[in-house]
């Protein structure tokens, strides 16, 4: 189908299948319930994470072995994840339907870009959280992970453009250390974004 189908279709989880650290890290001093999206999610480590917090879990992804992985490790820990084959280029978004919306290292080019982050703001519900890491424009020299391209990587201004009318939560742009898999290791240049939905009066 696409170069993700073919990367994930080894056994091996690539990505290692333990959650992205500040997504566990976040997600516990929120305490957050209910009904969550993660998006672009691969082999399905940060919804299994999820799951294990007691959310509702739907994971969408375009390559049709993540989810197949996902499933797999859902059912390995004894959770319960429902998979979604999408391309973010025609999804479907209904609007105020998810108490948390993630998008871990999840890159598309630009125009894709401000368009899932425009759906992602319809929606979350109200009161409802978007979480997301990305690696930002500065991250090719680290040579530790992620797009070498540099249309698909973050510009903070993208985050605080699309939500500037939200509650920020949590926002980070510089170097953290992440060891995930075979293709995330060591320093690396990110963007952490934490944002909450006003709740309409």
């Amino acid at each position: 189908m696409n170069g993700w189908n073919n990367r994930f279709k080894d056994e091996k989880y690539v990505y290692g299948t333990e959650p992205n650290e500040f997504l566990v890290d976040i997600h516990r001093k929120l305490s957050l319930t209910g009904e969550a999206l993660a998006i672009a999610e691969g082999e399905g480590r940060n919804a299994i994470f999820l799951a294990e917090q007691g959310m509702n879990v739907t994971a969408w992804d375009y390559a049709e072995a993540g989810l197949v992985k996902t499933e797999k490790l859902a059912k390995i820990r004894n959770v319960r994840v429902k998979t979604k084959l999408v391309d973010l280029n025609d999804a479907r978004w209904d609007k105020d339907k998810w108490d948390e919306l993630i998008c871990i290292f999840g890159h598309f080019p630009k125009e894709l870009r401000k368009k899932t982050l425009d759906s992602v703001k319809d929606a979350v519900k109200p009161g409802g959280y978007f979480i997301s890491e990305v690696y930002s424009v500065h991250q090719i020299p680290y040579k530790s992970g992620g797009p070498q391209d540099p249309e698909l990587l973050y510009r903070p201004e993208e985050f605080l453009n699309a939500f500037s009318n939200w509650r920020i939560v949590h926002f980070f742009m510089g170097e953290v250390i992440r060891k995930e898999g075979e293709l995330h290791n060591g320093l690396s240049h990110v963007i952490q974004f934490v944002g909450q939905k006003p709740i309409e009066s």
